[in-house]
């Protein structure tokens, strides 16, 4: 718990904060003038998201020339700023444009920023490390996402845009006692030489697969519980992310004590079973346990694939490990959703969720090939970690 730790929890929580307090609300906002369907909200939500993944995918590049203190810093003011000057129009080429920018930034805080988590924690305790990172971003996400829509509701959506907006933009101040531009310890790998490399590249497949069914819990669980149990829903949506949350703790502190590589197939096999016990749409008790337990697995599978990827990289690689990892798991929950969608318009739902548990499985053909290749490969030798001015006093 040092002290430049502390102010990245500050950035961590300004960003979820700010990000999630207007994932509702934007596509409320961009609905609400009359004549609009529920295509105009989509279309907001897309714009984000594939800012989003377009930003993981130019953010090491860009964190390699200004480094990743700068990066995280322009990243928070895009976040926030765009929010101030959400409600001056309602034109969908406005609410789209600022969208698009709010995107950008988001990305560039998750990989700018997961990358300077890396450098500022012990190899050794990288695992509980990434795990408490997980718990400060996760809580704001669960937090803001009713909070949002609750305070659009009531107060308006001036100032729930400006609350978001200033989230972000006082969290800035905490950049400037993080750590300078990191030392490059040996050559960085981009995105695609990452992604194609076994190293890196398994794990993100086995991470992608996993995120497929988190985007399809918080899709399509509404409507395939039967109408008049919103209630079960709920709680179903609210027992998953927080099992996920403490899963990922207990999973992080045990990485660290023997290993992140034996913890994926359990987090896989647990998560597709959490997907197969929700098929009972109609027994309250089998959607909530499901969820449950598919939240344990998907926390156990975040903190064991990030762990085992930052621990096979040097530190000139800590911002490829972060981008292939957020961009599993935006791409995991968007493909998901849309693939599971076609899928049920076929089968139904209990059968679409049973199909979806069978294809996360598959994700254990990867993890197999990464324990075989672990085993017939020494580990990369790993960069000295950078050490922070507090820890030289």
């Amino acid at each position: 718990m040092t002290r430049p730790l502390l102010l990245r929890f500050v950035t961590v929580v300004g960003s979820s904060a700010s990000f999630f307090l207007l994932l509702s609300v934007v596509p409320a906002y961009a609905q609400s003038v009359p004549g609009r369907g529920s295509d105009q909200a989509g279309l907001v939500t897309g714009a984000l998201m594939s800012a989003t993944v377009g930003g993981e995918l130019i953010a090491p590049w860009l964190a390699a020339r200004c480094g990743h203190r700068m990066l995280l810093g322009a990243g928070l003011l895009l976040l926030g700023a765009p929010a101030l000057v959400l409600t001056a129009s309602q034109s969908m080429g406005w609410i789209v444009a600022v969208c698009l920018v709010r995107g950008l930034g988001f990305a560039f805080t998750l990989v700018a920023g997961g990358a300077l988590t890396a450098s500022l924690i012990p190899p050794e305790r990288r695992g509980e490390g990434l795990a408490l990172i997980g718990v400060m971003a996760g809580v704001p996400s669960l937090v803001g996402l009713p909070l949002g829509s609750w305070l659009a509701l009531h107060t308006g959506y001036g100032p729930v845009c400006t609350a978001a907006a200033l989230l972000a933009l006082v969290s800035v101040v905490a950049v400037l006692g993080l750590p300078g531009r990191e030392a490059a310890q040996g050559p960085s790998p981009g995105i695609f030489a990452g992604a194609r490399s076994g190293t890196l590249g398994r794990p993100t497949a086995m991470f992608a697969v996993t995120a497929i069914g988190a985007g399809i819990i918080v899709t399509f669980l509404p409507l395939a519980v039967a109408p008049g149990r919103s209630g079960v829903v709920a709680a179903a949506l609210f027992v998953q992310p927080a099992a996920a949350t403490a899963s990922r703790w207990f999973a992080g502190r045990r990485a660290d004590r023997s290993g992140a590589a034996g913890l994926v197939v359990p987090g896989l096999v647990v998560s597709a079973a959490g997907i197969l016990v929700v098929t009972r749409t109609d027994f309250p008790v089998a959607v909530v346990m499901g969820a449950a337990v598919f939240g344990a697995g998907f926390g156990i599978t975040q903190s064991a694939t990030i762990t085992l990827m930052y621990s096979r990289v040097p530190a000139s690689g800590y911002a490829t490990v972060s981008a292939l990892w957020n961009i599993a798991y935006d791409a995991g929950m968007g493909i998901g959703a849309v693939g599971f969608g076609t899928v049920a318009g076929s089968t139904g739902y209990p059968w679409a969720f049973a199909l979806t548990a069978l294809l996360m499985l598959t994700a254990l053909v990867p993890a197999w090939w990464d324990r075989t290749a672990a085993r017939d490969q020494p580990a990369p030798a790993r960069g000295p970690r950078v050490v922070t001015a507090e820890e030289k006093q």
